[in-house]
This record gives C-alpha cells, structure tokens and sequence, in this order.
C-alpha cells in the first residue's frame, strides 16, 4: 500500500478537535513561532503583558554603563559666583501684580527713601547761643508761598544772656531770623543801654503770610509769602517802657538811630511817608535785587504841637483899605 495515499485516507476521529480547539491551536503555534508565551492566560496571571513588546515596542533594558547611578552630577554653584547677566534666574520669585487702586508705573516713595539733607551754613551758624530758633520743615504753598530752611524765631539771646522775646513767634528763612537776630544783639541791645534798661519783647506784627503785596488781590507775592520779611511795631524794655518806632513822641535821635540801623543791615525798609501800609509798623525784608539794590522808605516825623495855631483874627472895619484893592 502507498503510504501517501494511507496518510491521506487517514482522518482524525470526530469531535476530538472542534472549532475552538482548532483556533487554540493555531494561536499557539503562531506564538511559538513569534517567541510569544504558549498560554496567555498564564502570562497575564504572572503580570505580563503577552502582546506588549509583540512589535518590539517595550521599554529598553538599560546596561551596566547607562544606569542612573553611574552618571556623575555637577557640583553645586558657589555663592559668591558672579551671575550670567544673559541668563534668566529662574530662582527669582515673579513680581507681584500691581494692585487694582495704584497704577502699574508707580513706584515706592523716593522721598521717604531719601534721607534728609544736612542742615545749612546759615542752620549751623544760629544756635541755641544767639537765638531760640528751632526749625521747621518747608512750606510748598500755592503760587510759589513759602519757602525752604524754615525756623521759628521764638527769642533772640543777647549776649549777657538775656532773652528777648518774639511775640508772636516769627516764621522766617534761616537768612532773615539771622539777621534780625544780629540786629537785636548788636544795634538795638546798645541802644536799650543809653535808655538804662534792655530790651525784652519784640512786637511782630507779620511774618509768614501767603499773600500779594500790602494784601492787594492779584499784586506780586510779597516777602512775607516767601517766610523773608518781619513787620515790627515795638520794642518794649525791661522796665515796662514801650518804644513804638512810628510813634511822634518817641525822641527823634532814637528813631532816626533805628533808621540808620535797619536800612544798613536789610534790603527794604518801608515805613510812615512810603506809602499808605506802612504808617503804624516798619517793614523789614531781605529781598534779592539786581546789583544789590536797596530800598529805605521811612519818613522821621517830627512831633505834632501840642496846641494848634490860632486863626487870624477878622480884620476891623476901621482898618484902612489895602493898596490896589477898591471897595
């Protein structure tokens, strides 16, 4: 008998494979020839995935020169390495936003960063010793009012010492209480001498008023806007005398010494006979002018008599009649 021909008509008893036997067969033998596990129900059950790397897809073993613990690290930056100005620190924390009641561009307070300036020459130069003058910060007032190295004259100290008292406290540039401070211990305190006393008030009528001249709505600025002027009514002695400057009765001599006094020490000095303001105080001031320029406006009157002249009498009317003239 051929054998080709016995293999052929040889057949499998029926129901010993049957269609999903057939196909568990097939899947098997297409494993074994792939290189995939036999049953995939087992690999599953062991945690493989049995089509994961079916495509050579899974994740690549790494060798003995590739793993992580064999790679060196750099060392950590040093402090006080300089920075890269072309690199970004991403260390830096974000600025913050801006919040929604102050503007984006606004910074912080430069002036309150700022420290305060050094006191002046003219600060420095007016102690304790030659005047009560504590300072007072600037004054930045409409239409240019005000000024800066601002004090408070409260008392000029005169040599012995003594005190004479501003009453009230004058608002001045340190340059002007300065020189009303000279004045008093060099001019006026001698003078308070040949009187048999001192001085021991002095009457400021105005200092620091932010307004035009001689108070006229819409005139120039006047000194006393700029804290650069004093307005003095009086001098009263320790003994209780008061020597108004403008006052007729008060001796000439004394008066026109005051004059000769202020108007070489102070730029203006406006007083009776300058202009209608100035009648019952003398103003006093440090005004800047070209060249130096100085104005000295006060009139010395003289006193007024005691009794007024009589009116001539009425001519008679037995006069004979005058020359060229009818009746």
């Amino acid at each position: 008998m051929n054998c080709s021909a016995e293999k052929s008509s040889r057949k499998w008893p029926s129901g010993v494979f049957g269609g999903k036997e057939a196909a568990m067969v097939t899947v098997a033998a297409v494993l074994l020839l792939l290189g995939g596990p036999a049953d995939p129900a087992a690999a599953r059950k062991a945690g493989q995935d049995p089509w994961g790397d079916l495509f050579g897809q899974g994740k690549p073993k790494l060798r003995g020169a590739m793993l992580p613990g064999a790679v060196p690290l750099p060392r950590p930056r040093p402090a006080e390495a300089p920075r890269d100005s072309n690199k970004v620190d991403t260390d830096k924390p974000e600025p913050e936003p801006p919040a929604a009641d102050k503007p984006a561009s606004a910074g912080p307070d430069k002036a309150a960063e700022q420290p305060p300036p050094p006191p002046s020459a003219c600060r420095l130069a007016l102690t304790e010793a030659i005047a009560i003058a504590p300072s007072i910060p600037d004054i930045k007032g409409a239409g240019g009012c005000g000024g800066e190295d601002l004090v408070r004259l409260e008392a000029v100290v005169l040599p012995d010492k003594r005190r004479v008292a501003v009453k009230p406290a004058a608002i001045l540039r340190c340059a002007m209480a300065s020189a009303i401070a000279d004045w008093i211990r060099t001019d006026m305190a001698p003078l308070a001498a040949t009187l048999g006393s001192t001085f021991s008030d002095l009457d400021n009528f105005d200092s620091f008023e932010c307004r035009g001249r001689n108070r006229v709505v819409g005139a120039r600025l006047s000194e006393h806007g700029r804290a650069n002027a004093l307005d003095v009514r009086s001098l009263k002695l320790a003994n209780g005398q008061s020597i108004s400057l403008t006052d007729r009765t008060v001796p000439r001599e004394l008066r026109e010494n005051v004059l000769r006094s202020v108007c070489t020490r102070f730029a203006t000095v406006l007083g009776p006979g300058s202009d209608w303001y100035h009648e019952d105080h003398i103003h006093l001031d440090l005004a800047a002018r070209n060249n130096n320029y100085r104005i000295c406006q006060w009139n010395v009157w003289d006193p007024l008599p005691q009794v007024a002249p009589l009116l001539p009498s009425a001519r008679p009317e037995e006069a004979p009649p005058r020359e060229g003239k009818g009746e």
